[in-house]
């Protein structure tokens, strides 16, 4: 009787260690650090931007090719605010893949700018903070810094900037950080203006019209609908930019605005450009990595139909204003094409 008794509850003690390794046996694993920790990388959100930009349409292109690119992911394109909201969401890992401006990726990378808690503006979107998880796969295309001067103005030069009304940019945004960086170059301040104006675009196009300001900054792909507007309604002209006086920053490149791209144009124009480019997070395994990076590149034609920036992705310039670490998966994918 007794051993029958001492059976019987050494088989519930077994019954009960059973219960406990199933509840909670994955939860120490994941802590430990093992295989049930991993991340799943079979689905890829793609951080974009607002529906009515550049960004969206490119990352919906993007997840058609990698959806059919047989590599085991699925993916989506999500509308996000753009480049500082998609830093976050690579940081926290709400997303796997997104686009972001090379400058504004090398400023969270760094600390610098608007991730800096001492240069932060009025209702930044940005958390202070330095993003050194941020990887790089590809620059994909320019967004081109433009200088648009009154032709009444007599502005020819940017240091001719001087003692105008200049508009730079709406606070806290990239394209005031670009104007401050080209006005630096060239040796000049806000202050040597005569009147500085933080304004959004449209804003900065109304002021022209109206005479109330002289030149204004503004960042965006080429041709852009607001400026292709005023350049029909107004007579304006685009000043150039030397890229050697900016060469201290990683992230600007050489650009020319073509003859063509705007009403009134009569030369092309050289200037500077920051790259939209895709990031993922150091995390992600070099595996799927290489994986999204050969679908993308082997799928170019899908993404050229999706929006005429699309063109832009080009392996030849993949890395031109690459402004952080590459991922070492897109490197193996580069560096398997340049034999």
């Amino acid at each position: 009787m007794n051993k029958k008794r001492l059976l019987s509850m050494s088989l519930a003690v077994l019954m009960m260690a059973l219960v406990l390794t199933a509840c909670g046996g994955s939860n120490n694993t994941a802590s430990d650090g093992g295989e049930a920790g991993a991340k799943d990388e079979s689905y890829i959100s793609i951080a974009t931007g607002g529906t009515g930009g550049t960004y969206y349409p490119l990352g919906g292109a993007m997840a058609t090719v990698l959806n059919n690119a047989d590599i085991g992911v699925q993916a989506n394109a999500q509308s996000t605010g753009a480049s500082i909201e998609n830093v976050e969401l690579i940081h926290n890992g709400d997303a796997e893949l997104a686009f972001i401006q090379n400058d504004v990726a090398y400023y969270a990378f760094k600390g610098e700018e608007f991730f800096d808690a001492n240069k932060q503006v009025e209702g930044s979107e940005a958390t202070a903070g330095v993003y050194d998880d941020l990887r790089g796969i590809c620059c994909v295309y320019p967004e081109v810094v433009h200088v648009i001067v009154s032709n009444e103005s007599g502005i020819k030069t940017v240091e001719d900037l001087k003692g105008k009304r200049v508009a730079v940019g709406a606070p806290g945004s990239s394209t005031e950080v670009n104007g401050r960086q080209v006005v630096e170059a060239y040796g000049l301040t806000y202050d040597d203006f005569a009147k500085t104006d933080y304004l959004s675009f449209s804003e900065s196009a109304d002021q022209i019209k109206n005479g109330q300001i002289d030149a204004a900054f503004a960042t965006t792909g080429v041709p852009t609908s607001s400026i292709t507007e005023l350049a029909t309604t107004y007579d304006v002209s685009f000043l150039p930019i030397d890229a050697e006086k900016l060469s201290q920053y990683p992230y600007y490149s050489p650009v020319e605005i073509p003859q063509d791209a705007y009403k009134g144009m009569t030369a092309p124009v050289n200037t500077v450009a920051v790259k939209a480019m895709l990031v993922v997070n150091k995390s992600m395994s070099d595996e799927t990595v290489y994986n999204i990076t050969k679908a993308l590149f082997e799928n170019l034609d899908t993404i050229a139909e999706a929006h005429a920036r699309g063109k832009d992705l080009q392996l030849e310039t993949a890395l031109e204003g690459m402004s952080i670490d590459v991922h070492p998966g897109a490197q193996k994918y580069f560096d398997e094409q340049a034999k």
